[in-house]
């Protein structure tokens, strides 16, 4: 189907409502007041359009600040009049209230400029507590002090609205006409009390200012600057529920826009006018440092540290010294931009774009690419695997030659995963029955996702890294996310807690003792081709894999393999009868002979244990051809490591004993 051509058109007010538009060419149309709803705009042009509000909502909306405005002149002045009873010589009681009423006004007007609204609103609480106090029959003070405060902030507070959505909407005459109306109500209320129109005109004036740092962006009147905007977004252009994936908005103009639930998956917001005045609801919009980025498309030396970009477009963007450590850079577009320097550790870029981007001196500790992340020309002479300390200003850095460089567009061929890998990264004290349980709960909710450990790795004294191997397609943002809850949650966990999540699993028990295991020691992969285990859903396979990168060829300790035997072993079922052993039991038995043993070398005994591995993966079948080639290679392998040992050695013993019977159950013997 042909994309539907808009361009250049006038369409104030038109619905496009659930309709499908997707590459539809709105480029320098006239969209204000145009409803796309639950639109199909995948995409779509909008380059140059103008969004925002027809003249007769313009009017509208201008007419109801002048109203507030009013109302907020009205308040003022009457808190005006209840201060100048200060000078009321005629009654101390009078005196006593205005005297009261001021200082209230005074605190509430400090806690407003440093503290903002949040804290203003807790004053307004203590307000309307001593309000009561006073209706109750307590002190006339309490009173003013009250009525003076309710006064001061709802004044305040309408006023600030009304200056703030007259930024909002850029409307010059809403912004003067509604100052100019509550000066007037004031004016006018105060009759003769020019004391009291003064002080009202100052509580107008202390308003604009709060609207002017509101629209500015001043965290601390966000509250003031988000009405001002919701409101000044109706009968705006609403892209609500709207999918704009794709969608180019480049040197359009959108204020009074509503991207409320929009997907906005690599919309292209470069150059963007009055981008800060739509309103963005929960969308990544609402980030004023990303915004900016978008529209500018200059990012250097920032930090986006933990911050979720899923789906930003920011092709062409210079992002030179950057910090994206622990970031969610997920389906973004990086097309092209520079990203020498900057800091990638431990951020997720599953089926992120760096087409044509420039990565040159970057730090990829851990970062999170999988088989869908894109690196078609890709400019790159070197990356650093680790993040620069003081006493090693250069770390592992690749190519390891410091004269050598990766030639052009050969990194992404370099940095390729052999697999999909979820990478969970723990920087705090770790807790590994916490990590076993978690990960197994994991793999239990998601069975599709088909995780299986493909590596521990121990970083510094108390960091550790599980890296999983995941099916094609699995969404690792959200995998992290939900074994990260979990596990908080059951970190927090007592002891006797935790053992009743875990009950009588042994297999968890194992998981747990192989993470303990890899804390102790500095780094290892679990290597080769030998599935060891399923605890239900989690396939312990032997790969070799660093976050994309080849493996480090280094031998897996000895605990590492043994416990790796002990989850095979585990998975065997139980002797019916417990005075003739079964399987389970005689390869639990021949185990702690080769563990226990004097006489055997490391390697030797890691050789052995893998062949009682082996056995235990062919247990699982043993009546089939295949398992039966594989244990009597296993069996094989065993005597011949055996072979001199000393007659009298208490493996040799074990091992004349246990073969035998082990040959007997696969039908060999």
């Amino acid at each position: 189907m042909i994309p539907e051509d808009f361009s250049n058109k006038n369409l104030r007010g038109h619905s496009f409502k659930r309709q499908n538009l997707e590459g539809a060419n709105f480029s320098h149309a006239d969209i204000r007041g145009a409803d796309f709803t639950s639109a199909n705009l995948k995409g779509a042009n909008f380059s140059h359009a103008t969004a925002g509000l027809q003249k007769r909502w313009v009017i509208l909306l201008v007419c109801i600040s002048w109203i507030i405005a009013g109302i907020s002149g009205f308040l003022s002045s009457l808190m005006g009049y209840l201060i100048f009873l200060i000078f009321d010589g005629s009654s101390q009681q009078n005196q006593i209230m205005g005297w009261t009423a001021l200082i209230v006004v005074i605190i509430l007007g400090i806690a407003i400029i440093r503290q903002g609204l949040n804290t203003a609103f807790a004053f307004a609480g203590a307000f309307a507590g001593a309000l009561a106090l006073a209706f109750a029959g307590a002190f006339a003070g309490a009173f003013a002090g009250a009525l003076a405060g309710a006064l001061a902030f709802a004044g305040a507070l309408a006023g600030a609205f009304a200056g703030a959505f007259a930024f909002a909407g850029a409307f010059a005459v809403a912004f003067a006409g509604a100052f100019a109306v509550a000066l007037a109500f004031a004016g006018a209320l105060a009759g003769a009390g020019a004391g009291a129109l003064a002080f009202a005109g100052a509580v107008v004036l202390f308003s604009g200012y709060i609207a002017l740092q509101a629209m500015k962006g001043d965290e601390k009147y966000s509250l003031i600057r988000n009405m001002a905007i919701a409101f000044a977004a109706i009968g705006g252009t609403n892209f609500r529920n709207a999918d704009l994936t794709d969608a180019n908005f480049i040197g359009a103009t959108l204020k009074s826009t509503d991207l409320r639930n929009a997907t906005l998956t690599r919309t292209h917001f470069f150059k963007t006018k009055l981008l800060n005045r739509v309103r963005p609801g929960k969308t990544y919009l609402q980030n004023t440092q990303l915004r900016q980025l978008l529209i500018t498309g200059q990012g250097q030396d920032k930090n986006f540290d933990r911050q979720d970009l899923r789906g930003v477009n920011l092709q062409q963007a210079i992002l030179t010294d950057s910090s994206f450590i622990g970031a969610d850079l997920s389906e973004a577009n990086l097309q092209y931009a520079d990203l020498s320097r900057a800091k990638l550790v431990q951020t997720q870029l599953n089926e992120t774009d760096f087409t044509g981007a420039t990565l040159t001196g970057a730090f990829i500790e851990d970062w999170g690419i999988t088989n869908d992340t894109k690196f078609n020309g890709v400019r790159c002479e070197y990356v650093y695997m680790r993040l620069p300390t003081k006493e090693n200003p250069d770390p592992l850095r690749k190519p390891d030659n410091n004269k050598e460089v990766f030639a052009d567009r050969d990194f992404g061929d370099f940095i390729k995963p052999i697999f999909d890998t979820l990478d969970l990264y723990h920087n705090q004290i770790v807790d590994p029955r916490a990590i076993a349980i978690s990960f197994k709960e994991l793999a239990e909710n998601h069975p599709d996702a088909d995780l299986e450990i493909v590596a521990m790795e121990k970083r510094g004294e108390d960091k550790f890294v599980l890296r999983a191997k995941t099916s094609a397609g699995s969404d690792k943002s959200q995998l992290s996310a939900e074994y990260f809850n979990n596990y908080n949650q059951i970190k927090s966990l007592n002891d006797s807690q935790q053992l009743l999540l875990i009950e009588k699993d042994k297999r968890i028990y194992s998981l747990e003792n192989m993470i303990t295991t890899a804390m102790q020691q500095p780094k290892f992969n679990l290597q080769g081709d030998i599935q060891m285990s399923d605890i239900s859903g989690i396939n312990i396979q032997n790969s070799s894999s660093v976050s994309g990168v080849a493996g480090s060829g280094s031998v897996a300790n000895l605990g590492t393999i043994s416990g790796n035997v002990s989850i095979a072993i585990n998975d065997l079922p139980d002797s019916q009868n417990a005075d003739n052993p079964g399987i389970k039991e005689l390869l639990t038995q021949l185990q702690e002979a080769i563990s226990q043993s004097t006489d055997l070398k490391e390697e030797e005994k890691a050789e052995a244990l893998e062949q009682v591995q082996n056995l235990a993966t062919a247990a699982k079948s043993p009546q089939e051809s295949t398992q039966k080639k594989t244990a009597k290679t296993a069996i094989t392998m065993l005597k011949g490591l055996f072979t001199g040992l000393p007659a009298v050695a208490t493996l040799a013993e074990a091992v004349n004993k246990l073969l035998p019977a082990i040959s007997k159950l696969f039908g060999l013997g």
